[in-house]
């Protein structure tokens, strides 16, 4: 596996240039960045111009990793080509986040294959019901098929997302790409590292992913009484206290983020399902417990050890973990390096939800919080 990487920014001249001096013909390009620098360039056409035969996918983001470099008014291009493993893109529109599982279901049949190795997906991350998106990912996909990625951001503006699949970048947009062969080894894992407070709630009105009411109460009204002057941030703010959501059947939990508040119906609007009749509970972190999870999310991703290091890896990380962190986001990206080893290329985003599983054996989920994993290798 070859991999080369680009960082663009607003002082870059001629991006033309950069691209044009690669020595090798990429199979997938994947972008992370922000919006005005994509257009700026009008980086979705000229990938294509350059490359017409790679795979190009790519989303918005809250923030782009570069190895162990985090910045934010940047674009971070990488660039893949395989031995032995073949790539394949699908993408659906989504207007109404109720057709949520149907769009899952939909990229799952189209790339659905014997040879299917793992899928990456890169989704719409505000108008989307994403518990839903990945059931209908996992719906007709046996078990052994690995999914990962996450939902594009916008900052802590929280207006409008975008994605891009080849020629076609706009909001709306569910992307995703599938790895094909049997030489490509998959390893995928999460960790959190937040920790509920406070009592717990029932939740006593919901529809899907928007809380209308806590204990009887309007959810809202409830979430700006504890944050006090974080409740004038909302709903970035809210990013710094998650819901903790008790799963009774495998004594765990799910943690969900804000992504919209609703002043004229008092509600919550969380990047996925929140069950009504459920039991809920705030969260909080620091700095420490989140940097420390980097390391343990690489332990998740295997069984054991792998004989060698994985050549790639992709992080999606919460925008809620960066906002905590501040200046010591890089802390988080260095620890994982750390336990990656040296040889390992790491690409990522800051999102507005992850997808991924806890562990390497468990069933993909929509996360909130965590800083998730994929990594790939061919060794």
């Amino acid at each position: 596996m070859k991999i080369e990487q680009i960082f663009l920014n607003r002082h870059t001249k001629n991006p033309r240039l950069k691209f044009k001096s690669f020595e090798f013909g990429p199979e997938l390009i994947i972008v992370f960045g922000v919006k005005e620098i994509i257009d700026e360039f009008s980086l979705h056409l000229l990938l294509r111009e350059i490359f017409p035969s790679a795979l190009l996918i790519g989303c918005t983001s809250a923030g782009q990793i570069l190895n162990t470099d985090v910045s934010d008014d940047s674009v971070v291009v990488t660039l893949l080509k395989f031995n032995d493993t073949v790539v394949q893109g699908c993408m659906v529109r989504i207007n109404d986040k109720d057709d949520s599982f149907s769009a899952g279901k939909y990229i799952s049949s189209k790339l659905k294959d014997e040879n299917l190795r793992h899928l990456l997906v890169l989704s719409e991350g505000l108008n989307i019901n994403g518990t839903e998106l990945v059931k209908g990912l996992q719906n007709i996909l046996p078990k052994k098929i690995s999914v990962s990625g996450g939902m594009a951001a916008d900052g802590n503006r929280f207006e409008h997302t975008f994605v891009m699949l080849n020629d076609h970048y706009d909001s709306n947009i569910i992307a995703a790409v599938g790895f094909y062969g049997n030489k490509l080894k998959v390893g995928c894992g999460s960790f959190g590292g937040w920790e509920p407070f406070g009592p717990e709630r029932l939740v006593t009105r919901s529809v899907g992913n928007v809380v209308y009411e806590f204990d009887s109460r309007p959810a809202l009204e409830l979430y700006k009484n504890y944050l006090g002057d974080y409740a004038k941030g909302l709903p970035a703010t809210g990013l710094l206290f998650p819901l903790s959501i008790k799963d009774n059947d495998k004594d765990t939990s799910i943690v969900r983020t804000i992504v919209a508040v609703n002043e004229s119906t008092n509600s919550l609007v969380f990047a996925g399902e929140v069950p009504e009749h459920s039991i809920v509970r705030l969260m909080k972190t620091n700095s420490e417990k989140l940097i420390e999870g980097a390391g343990k999310a690489v332990k998740n991703c295997y069984s054991k050890s792998p004989a060698a290091p994985f050549e790639f890896a992709l992080v999606v990380s919460c925008i809620g973990r960066k906002l905590v962190l501040k200046q010591q986001v890089e802390e988080e990206i260095e620890t994982l390096k750390k336990s990656l080893g040296n040889s390992t290329v790491i690409s990522g985003f800051y999102s507005y939800g992850e997808i991924a599983p806890v562990k390497y054996c468990d069933n993909s989920e929509l996360q909130n919080q965590t800083l998730s994993l994929t990594l790939l290798s061919e060794n």
